[in-house]
């Protein structure tokens, strides 16, 4: 079983100054214009990526990839990602294929599954991260640590990234749960039913593919075998973790690192605590810790799924995310300042 506990939502002393800090880490670093690449997956398609860099002048203290929610563009993270390169963190974004700037990585005719954007092109960037991770470690003469970082699907599909357990220190999951509709309830349990009995299926059967905008404000249209894969998945018992054909693929219990999940309390369409609870005693291993955040916390309306990672909303909740799992990562906590 993991080790687990529970943090408070409401600030401790050292998070009551996250926007000075915030300010003072970005206007000493001198900006660095993030660098266009591509990644080369396993079957040889080119994945869109962008590395966001620290300052001129800035060494590289620690290396961060960031896992997108399921049909959303790597572009809504760009901000929270220079952020962190303002840290210090050499921080890698990408596209699945099939979606935004990689939309043309998947051809023609194609299709492609929630489980393939974790084994191919997940495993890619995680692949991308560790080289730059080991080549700065050669340069710098001392380890670095790599984070992962995943919204929503981005964190809950990591454990099956083939060799995440051995190349990642530490997985930091913003809203990332499993997305079993039994664990909602009320009113909120007969939508998430229509949603994956009825809705996905339907639109796929109608359209071929999902719309982005039935998923999100900030979702593109959703390849037909990812969204079947999602509906069959959130009818299951599990979620991905109720599928048979995935037993050998899945590696959350040999993940011994900090494992830190945070839970948006007015996330009530995709990711209610139980859901998060849930993806937490998947990391049999590991040392969890279980976080939420709240809307009042920050002094705002709302923040639900889609809002964590907007720049206005930085300054407060971003320094929070961080702050705990650096200081339980000796990787990172022995390079980086405080958050």
């Amino acid at each position: 079983m993991p080790t687990l506990s529970l943090t408070p939502t409401s600030p401790t002393a050292s998070q009551h100054a996250p926007a000075r800090r915030l300010e003072d880490a970005s206007a000493a670093a001198q900006a660095t214009l993030p660098q266009r690449t591509s990644i080369r997956c396993s079957d040889g398609r080119l994945l869109a990526a962008t590395w966001f860099e620290p300052g001129a002048g800035q060494a590289v203290r620690a290396v961060a990839v960031i896992g997108c929610a399921t049909a959303v563009p790597a572009s809504y993270y760009r901000h929270f990602a220079q952020w962190l390169a303002d840290r210090g963190y050499a921080v890698l974004t990408f596209d699945y294929r099939g979606i935004a700037a990689s939309r043309r990585a998947l051809h023609a005719g194609e299709d492609v599954r929630l489980r393939d954007w974790a084994r191919v092109d997940m495993a890619a960037a995680l692949h991308a991260a560790d080289r730059r991770r080991r080549l700065e470690q050669t340069q710098q003469g001392h380890d670095l640590g790599l984070l992962w970082i995943g919204h929503s699907l981005g964190g809950n599909a990591v454990g099956l990234v083939p060799g995440f357990e051995d190349k990642v220190d530490a997985v930091l999951g913003v809203a990332a749960q499993v997305a079993y509709l039994g664990h909602w309830s009320g009113w909120a349990r007969v939508q998430a039913w229509l949603f994956f009995h009825a809705m996905l299926p339907g639109l796929v059967r109608l359209l071929g593919h999902a719309p982005g905008r039935v998923l999100g404000p900030r979702a593109e249209d959703l390849p037909a075998g990812a969204a079947l894969e999602w509906a069959a998945w959130g009818r299951t018992p599990g979620f991905l973790f109720g599928d048979s054909t995935l037993a050998r693929e899945r590696a959350y219990h040999r993940f011994t690192g900090p494992v830190h999940l945070w839970h948006i309390t007015d996330d009530h369409l995709f990711g209610p605590p139980e859901a998060v609870d849930a993806l937490a005693q998947e990391f049999h291993s590991a040392f969890v810790q279980r976080h939420a955040i709240a809307p009042q916390d920050l002094g705002v309306k709302r923040i639900e799924h889609f809002g964590p990672f907007r720049r206005e909303l930085g300054p407060q909740l971003w320094p929070r995310l961080l702050a705990p799992i650096e200081a339980v990562t000796p990787r990172l906590a022995a390079r980086l300042p405080s958050a």
